[in-house]
């Protein structure tokens, strides 16, 4: 891959949280539903309570905080990573101005833009399309995956990559960072404890940075698994 063509990919990474501070503020028909979602999961004498941090993972049930977006840029053989969050407590005005900053970064690239996530396909990109549609907001081409052929679907997932086919085993971002000898983002938080940054710290700052970090450390990532070395500095946009 030449260096110019990195230019149109768009890394990213999101952080998610229950939809409501604690399990006895979800309405109850939707604790219904929560607990049929989980029952396959979940042994029967579970705290509904501690069960019920884990909803953030799911769109049905949670809810994106900040959505981190980086795409690496070259002036002059310079190469500097381009980094925006988007976040705080309206998820649909952070939905707003994602849709808006991929319109504006797709329309530089006419050629078509690329998404680039850890486990990407699972969950980052699924997730966003998943919240658009709840949040009555038209889709990104780019999202907008239904009835594409794999072949055509713009998304690269640096999970996938590290795969080379074996779908056995998930492999952690900072694990790979750690092997490839790439700063660990997860030097202050993990995901385990976003929700608690978020609603009993009430420090979301804290969280755009880790969230950063993790973008940061994505497109690094991919860089050497495309065998690309070239230093790369991050620059908030």
């Amino acid at each position: 891959m030449m260096i110019k063509d990195l230019q149109n990919i768009l890394f990213l990474d999101i952080e998610t949280v229950p939809q409501y501070k604690c399990f006895g503020d979800v309405p109850e028909h939707i604790q219904d539903l929560w607990k049929k979602k989980i029952q396959t999961t979940s042994k029967p004498d579970d705290d509904d309570e501690k069960v019920y941090q884990r909803a953030g993972i799911w769109a049905e049930f949670g809810k994106i905080i900040c959505i981190s977006l980086g795409f690496i840029h070259d002036k002059n053989g310079k190469h500097t990573f381009r980094i925006k969050s988007l976040y705080g407590d309206d998820e649909k005005r952070i939905l707003l101005d994602f849709n808006e900053t991929v319109k504006k970064f797709s329309e530089k690239h006419k050629k078509g833009i690329l998404f680039c996530a850890h486990n990407g396909k699972e969950f980052d990109f699924p997730y966003i399309a998943r919240r658009m549609l709840i949040n009555k907001i038209p889709l990104p081409q780019v999202l907008n995956v239904s009835g594409k052929k794999p072949w055509e679907v713009p998304f690269m997932d640096t999970m996938e990559l590290w795969r080379f086919g074996d779908y056995k085993n998930y492999t952690s971002l900072d694990l790979l960072a750690s092997i490839f000898d790439i700063p660990s983002p997860k030097d202050d938080i993990d995901g385990s404890m976003v929700a608690d940054v978020y609603y009993n710290q009430c420090d979301i700052e804290r969280i755009v940075q880790y969230c950063e970090k993790d973008t940061f450390t994505v497109a690094c990532l991919y860089l050497r698994m495309k065998e690309i070395f070239i230093d790369l500095e991050m620059q908030k946009s």
